[in-house]
């Protein structure tokens, strides 16, 4: 199984790697870390909508996409999902 993978920053400006595990428009969330030492984490949209945020221990994570670009890449992997409506 292929992991999907999204860049974040770091509040000091490191860019980070990290797995996604659910995907949706209204939140991502995320995993850092392998094995026993990983941690989770929920990035929710801000409130102007142009990124997506969260805080793990301590530490502010940012995904910089918009809501739409994000809903765009869902409809892109997997078109099904819009047409079930």
């Amino acid at each position: 199984m292929n992991a999907e993978k999204i860049k974040v920053r770091t509040e000091n400006g490191q860019v980070m790697e990290v797995v996604v595990l659910n995907k949706r428009a209204s939140a991502i969330e995320i995993v850092l870390g392998e094995g026993v030492h990983n941690v989770k984490c929920t990035l929710s949209p801000t409130r102007n909508g142009l990124a997506y945020a969260g805080s793990i221990m301590g530490r502010e994570l940012v995904y910089a996409r918009s809501r739409e670009q994000v809903q765009a890449d869902i409809d892109m992997l997997n078109p099904t999902l819009r047409k079930s409506r």
